[in-house]
């Protein structure tokens, strides 16, 4: 299927401007995150032209962005610019443009801003989005995890809140601000419930003189039996225990059934509260649209056994974006940065190796180093197969593993500083509103005082 833009024609142009060699075969990557990464990565050293195209300038580590969302981080602790990590290597050029749709018998992928770049062998590796189940007016109410700006804008809805409840001094206001509903028993949803619950319970505790923000209510919401379906009985049980312990209320059997700018409805109960966060379900970037091919209920694309299109050896699905099928029971591997950074590296090799002339015909093979989450100080969960851990061992373990996978030793430092003086301190130094500093939808209508908090007079700089 051929993908057209709207306005000027796309103009044809090489894949690679700086080496200038028109004769190596071009490998177009779309999506510099742990899948894309790993594939530019592996291919540094080869004798092809690598071109990365991604709409944003840089590559984000998300399993920590709840941190950013919580004020433990901040947006340059867990991001790297692409073209940094791109630095020294005259075979790869980066282009800040969105993809718009791909030409597979041409080889040309058209992109937003004009262009049409043609390419030997295409990488996607585009990631997900959050799927809100067909309620396309829910993410405007109940924002999720994905990007910086997500990340930040979920930060301004809960630190907004207790200045409002701060400023008003009607009770059911008060309470409806320092409600927090969060949507999804996932490991997002499992995490941040709990630096939510460290934040309100000890960081801002003494920072409020008319309101308790220890007297927060968070509610975790899932629609299944138990929290943290992808792990084993033990560690969900383990996670549920211990968010309670953090007077978190989880709410099992409960199905989302409608969110507003006031209430969220579960299970035929309606939980008024202004600030909604989505942890729930998602589901792959539109590929399957570019290329014309049949996706799966999440989107995703079913590839080969190398991850390539069917049909198409050329092209690479990786990620979030494809569906792998492994074992005898034929069950797709889950959507995890270690699938992706593996698929990514794999890939690399793989075509690294065709344009060597070597043969490689060793199907994708998934590697389970574990799977891990925390839940607050001092307790996680990490599954490693037949070694389980859980409490102060599976939380030093996981905070040792993210620090290294982060990218750059000025990020693994700041991370580890700021860690350091959580633990020592219980303060947050990332507590920064950015945005408009306005009372939550549905508090003025109800004749408070929440205007005491006025709305800015313009936008500030996210740091």
């Amino acid at each position: 299927m051929t993908a057209t833009a709207q306005g000027p024609q796309p103009r044809a142009r090489s894949s690679h401007a700086a080496a200038g060699s028109a004769e190596r075969p071009r490998v177009l990557i779309v999506g510099a995150g742990f899948a894309g990464a790993a594939a530019f990565k592996a291919l540094r050293a080869s004798d092809v032209d690598v071109t990365v195209i991604d709409r944003r300038n840089h590559h984000l580590f998300q399993p920590l962005l709840y941190q950013v969302a919580t004020a433990a981080l901040s947006p340059a602790d867990i991001a790297a610019p692409i073209r940094a990590m791109a630095r020294g290597h005259d075979n790869i050029e980066v282009l800040l443009d969105e993809v718009i749709g791909v030409d597979t018998s041409a080889r040309l992928v058209r992109t937003r801003g004009g262009a049409a770049h043609r390419y030997d062998y295409l990488v996607l590796a585009t990631g997900s989005e959050f799927s809100y189940f067909g309620h396309e007016d829910w993410p405007r109410f109940a924002p999720g995890l994905k990007s910086v700006e997500d990340a930040v804008e979920v930060r301004r809805r809960i630190l907004v809140a207790f200045e409002c409840a701060e400023a008003t001094s009607d009770p059911e206001a008060q309470r409806r601000l320092l409600t927090f509903v969060l949507v999804g028993g996932g490991p997002t949803g499992v995490e941040m419930a709990g630096a939510l619950a460290e934040l309100t319970r000890a960081t801002l505790a003494r920072d409020f003189r008319n309101i308790r923000p220890a007297a927060a209510r968070i509610l975790l919401i899932e629609a299944g039996p138990r929290l943290l379906n992808g792990f084993p009985e033990r560690l969900g049980a383990y996670a549920l225990e211990a968010l309670r312990r953090m007077e978190v209320e989880v709410r099992l059997n409960s199905p989302i059934e409608a969110i507003d700018a006031e209430s969220a409805t579960v299970a035929g109960e309606k939980i008024s509260a202004s600030t909604v966060i989505w942890c729930a379900g998602v589901k792959s970037t539109p590929v399957g649209e570019w290329l014309g091919v049949e996706t799966e209920r999440n989107g995703g694309i079913r590839v080969t056994p190398d991850l390539s299109l069917p049909g198409h050896p050329e092209i690479f699905v990786l990620g979030d974006a494809a569906v792998v099928a492994e074992g005898p029971d034929e069950r797709p591997l889950p959507w995890l940065a270690a699938v992706a950074a593996q698929q990514g590296k794999y890939v690399g090799k793989l075509i690294a190796s065709r344009v060597a002339g070597r043969t490689n015909t060793q199907p994708f093979r998934y590697r389970n180093l574990g799977t891990m989450a925390t839940i607050g100080r001092s307790a996680a969960v990490a599954d490693f197969g037949r070694v389980k851990l859980t409490g102060r061992i599976a939380w030093l373990l996981w905070g040792f593993v993210h620090i290294y996978l982060l990218i750059g030793f000025r990020n693994r430092l700041s991370v580890f500083v700021n860690w350091m003086w959580s633990w020592i301190t219980y303060g947050r130094g990332a507590r920064l509103i950015t945005g408009p500093i306005e009372a939550p939808p549905g508090l003025q209508s109800k004749g408070d005082d929440t205007a005491a908090a006025p709305p800015a007079p313009g936008r500030s700089t996210a740091h």
